[in-house]
């Protein structure tokens, strides 16, 4: 099946993201395990570690339903060594939290060249990071999430994500996420069937659906191609509903979290219940065309 959630809030502590996700129906979320504003956290006690998992296992929710997403701050592509150490420090700090709470993905945006290098700099940058964070820690997968294009960021190209890929040495703790507003607004037109599915097979050629570990589903206030990063509630932006039906019956994007960042929290509900209307089970889309 489908596994849907918005990126929940953990007012009060972490403990209560499951509690949260339940409260709007979802069979998925995402969340962050500390602010992810601020550099510094204090250590997750052993008293929340219980009550997360004991609020994951009476929610019915498993590791793999929970898509962690790293704080924003953390550039693992930087130009400058003594800061891209102290990111560096960051993701290891994120991963072993997630281990912790005994969850398995830790979404990231992979980085930013800051006009200072060239991107493919910047992208042996942030493989290099994570090849370190991965022989420090075990048990969590890094999954890269593709980005809009703004700004100085890499990873707007799919070319972008294989390549860090590629450089990684354990590809078994490796993937990505797909954000549906960043692949719009990066220029893959995703709008009508037959773009959708050129968008889709480009992306299976160049990274590989082997390594799609989740999704950010969400609308784009600004057209393809924009580089602007301006979400926007399910079937309110430019995308509309077609996008996100295609999607819903793509079977390829079963059972991996498919995760609201969409801007009105008040209609979480209501767009969980729109998604789910969304699946036809005879329907003929380009993703059962390639898995027959």
């Amino acid at each position: 099946m489908k596994r849907i959630g918005p990126h929940v809030h953990i007012t009060g502590g972490v403990q209560n993201a499951p509690l949260n996700a339940r409260s709007v129906g979802a069979t998925a979320f995402g969340l962050f395990t500390k602010n992810q504003r601020r550099w510094d956290a204090k250590p997750i006690s052993s008293d929340i570690i219980k009550q997360f998992r004991s609020n994951m296992e009476s929610e019915g929710y498993l590791p793999e339903h929970a898509l962690v997403h790293d704080s924003y701050l953390i550039n693992i592509g930087h130009p400058q060594k003594e800061a891209r150490q102290k990111s560096y420090n960051a993701l290891v700090d994120e991963l072993k939290r997630c281990s912790q709470l005994g969850l398995v993905y830790l979404n990231i945006h992979p980085g930013s060249h800051l006009n200072q290098i060239s991107e493919e700099q910047c992208l042996d940058n942030i493989a290099q990071s994570i090849n370190r964070a991965l022989d420090e820690t075990s048990g969590v997968t890094i999954v890269l999430e593709n980005t809009a294009g703004q700004g100085s960021n890499v990873g707007y190209r799919f070319e972008h994500i294989a390549s860090i890929i590629d450089k990684v040495n354990d590809k078994s703790r490796i993937g990505f996420c797909i954000d549906t507003c960043h692949t719009y607004a990066a220029g893959y037109d995703i709008r009508d069937f037959e773009s959708y599915c050129k968008t889709m097979k480009e992306l299976d050629s160049i990274i590989g659906f082997q390594y799609l570990r989740g999704a950010h589903l969400n609308d784009s206030k600004t057209g393809v191609g924009s580089k602007v990063d301006r979400h926007q509630s399910i079937g309110k932006g430019e995308l509309g509903f077609e996008t996100f039906s295609y999607i819903m019956n793509d079977p390829r994007f079963e059972e991996i979290p498919l995760i609201l960042e969409t801007i009105d929290e008040t209609l979480w509900p209501e767009e969980i219940v729109q998604l789910y209307k969304m699946v036809n089970k005879d329907s003929a889309g380009c993703g059962k065309q390639v898995l027959q």
